[in-house]
């Protein structure tokens, strides 16, 4: 089984705070449409015939595809490859996109999962991040998907921001819970170099991130959602019981997936490859055949460490026999012998011959992966 991830890169405003590829110049939004089916032509052996298990349609902004756009996608992708019966198709989508006439169009598609990107229940957190829709519309366009009949919905939510109080963020945590929202994905603010945000904070624009709010609005989070019977199965993941995400479980799994689009990513359990991230150069060379992507051979080591730290994210935890098996008897009593640390303070815990991340753990779940690394 395997995935298959398309991107969008197209945008109505940029986020303040995002350093994904996107632009809001749509002029080549036609011929970046007709490039990806030409990819999807030219990567057809990329997966070696697995059955595609899930597609996921990100960005950018994915929402600002018609229905036919999308079925012409996905049309594409079932007439190359076999397609599972109950696969699980996302399209992530701005509220304000989702109007009436936008659900209606998407309900004749395969879609079967919204992923939107709410962020925030308050007009001033909205303005401050400079997203393109307002709190009205962030609460209307989920019960307008749920009035159509998608259950499936998965909710972004962002804590560690100046702006946001405790009681603001324990008020957007709860919107989610009465919207009867089955999966959340929420995630610190983080100033990437690149970003308008951080260049506010470079010029005393804007105060610096504070970790210590972010800590404790973290340990709110996974509280509040627990006590609503989610599941904290990924550090920034919480699902309730049946509705946890495929298509990212996959790949903190390790299995392999063919990324589709402009600063695309693909990985095939040998290698990792990325496109270029630039839709004209990007279209260029998908019309002249050729993919404009780098590559980079895995080492074992590599393999190992990206094990080390997808498996640890979630509340599955590290496979020690799995370590065993792939990579050998020397390496697992090396991360062994180092993870004795992190377990003396109570940050790790051995389940099932398994190395699980405490509620504790989690706040420090990238220090932990780097210090286990090999090399």
């Amino acid at each position: 089984m395997a995935g298959i991830y398309i991107h969008i890169p197209f945008c109505k405003k940029a986020c303040y705070y995002c350093d994904f590829h996107f632009s809001t110049n749509w002029k080549v939004k036609d011929e970046l449409i007709v490039a990806l089916e030409k990819e999807l032509e030219l990567q057809r052996g990329y997966l070696n015939g697995e059955t595609i298990e899930t597609i996921y349609f990100g960005g950018g902004t994915p929402s600002v595809l018609s229905g036919v756009e999308v079925n012409r996608l996905l049309d594409k992708i079932n007439s190359i490859h076999h397609v599972a019966m109950r696969a699980e198709i996302t399209l992530e989508a701005n509220p304000d996109d989702l109007d009436a006439a936008k659900i209606k169009e998407l309900r004749q598609t395969a879609v079967n999962r919204f992923s939107i990107g709410i962020q925030s229940f308050f007009d001033e957190d909205l303005r401050w991040m400079n997203r393109a829709h307002n709190a009205s519309e962030a609460q209307s366009s989920i019960m307008r998907a749920q009035d159509a009949g998608f259950e499936n919905i998965t909710c972004d939510l962002i804590y560690g921001y100046p702006l946001l109080t405790d009681k603001k963020w324990k008020e957007n945590i709860q919107t989610l819970i009465d919207l009867n929202i089955p999966h959340i994905s929420s995630y610190s603010m983080t100033i990437e170099p690149q970003t308008a945000l951080a260049s506010f904070i470079r010029k005393k624009q804007q105060p610096a991130m504070n970790d210590e709010q972010s800590a404790a609005q973290f340990q709110t989070l996974i509280a509040e959602l627990e006590k609503n019977d989610f599941l904290h199965y990924e550090i920034s993941n919480f699902g309730k019981e049946g509705w946890m995400s495929k298509h990212n479980s996959n790949y903190w799994f390790g299995k392999k997936y063919l990324g589709i689009g402009p600063s695309a990513h693909s990985f095939n359990g040998e290698s990792r490859q990325w496109n270029i991230a630039n839709n004209y150069r990007y279209i260029e060379s998908i019309s002249n055949k050729k993919i404009p992507f780098e590559l980079e051979l895995l080492s074992p080591i590599q393999r190992l460490n990206e094990y080390l730290m997808t498996s640890l994210r979630t509340m599955w935890g590290l496979d020690l026999q799995k370590v065993k098996i792939d990579f050998g008897q020397e390496y697992l009593e090396e991360l062994l012998h180092n993870s004795d640390q992190f377990i003396d303070k109570q940050w790790i815990t051995m389940n099932n011959n398994h190395l699980v991340l405490t509620k504790e753990g989690k706040l420090y779940a990238d220090l932990i992966a780097a210090e286990l690394f090999f090399g």
